[in-house]
Parts: C-alpha cells; sequence; structure tokens
C-alpha cells in the first residue's frame, strides 16, 4: 500500500506556532526567560495567521503583501531562536530542529511570494 504525505503550509504553520509556544513555556522565569518567552510567542504564531489572512486576500497584490508579513515574522521568530540558543539556557526543547524548520519556512515563502510576484506581473502584462 502507498503512503501518500500531503504538504498542507497551513497544518505546519500551526505545528510551528504550537513548537514556538511550547519553547516559550520551558524558558526560564526571569526577566529575559520571559521578554523572549512573549516575543517567540508572537512571531512564532504570526505566520499561521498571516498565512490564513493570505488565503482571504482581495488580490494578489494583497496575498503578496501579506506573505511578505508572514515572511517578517518568520525572519524575527529565527532570530529570536538564534538569541535563546546563544544563551545555552537548558530547556528540554531541541532548539536547533525548531530553528530549522523556521529557515525551511522561511524558504518557502520566498519561494511563494516570488512566484506571486511572477504570476502577476504576467497577468497584468498580457490584457
Amino acid at each position: 500500500m502507498e503512503t501518500r504525505y500531503k504538504f498542507d503550509l497551513e497544518d505546519r504553520l500551526i505545528q510551528f506556532a504550537v513548537s514556538c509556544i511550547q519553547a516559550a513555556e520551558k524558558l526560564p522565569r526571569t526577566f529575559a526567560g520571559n521578554h523572549l518567552g512573549g516575543q517567540l510567542t508572537r512571531s512564532g504564531s504570526a505566520p499561521a495567521l498571516h498565512y490564513g489572512e493570505a488565503q482571504s486576500a482581495e488580490s494578489r497584490t494583497d496575498f503578496i503583501h501579506k506573505m511578505k508579513v508572514a515572511l517578517k515574522e518568520l525572519r524575527e521568530t529565527r532570530n529570536c531562536l538564534a538569541i535563546i540558543e546563544k544563551l545555552n539556557w537548558k530547556i528540554p526543547i531541541n532548539l536547533s530542529t525548531l530553528r530549522q524548520e523556521c529557515s525551511e519556512l522561511v524558504f518557502i515563502f520566498l519561494k511563494s511570494i516570488d512566484t506571486a510576484k511572477k504570476n502577476n506581473t504576467r497577468k497584468s502584462s498580457h490584457p
């Protein structure tokens, strides 16, 4: 029996958000831990929410804008994870795996935005 894997970016973004929230919950209860935990929760969950908005975009230009906002949040999350990792706090979450997932999502969004821009240009150049 053949196993089929369905690639669903929305599900992947939701799981990424959950993983970021779980990591934030494990950070130390210090000033810095609380600050970075709050930031990780916000920026790590935002891409899933912005992607949901992009699915209801009013135009291709609106879609591109919403995808760019999600991309900004992913890059912010990647930097936040890098800071947490450099602090070397002992938490039971594999931060390098989470950063890798974030990097893969950044790549996916870059390609999707590029494709949408190309399609937008083609649409506007043809009557």
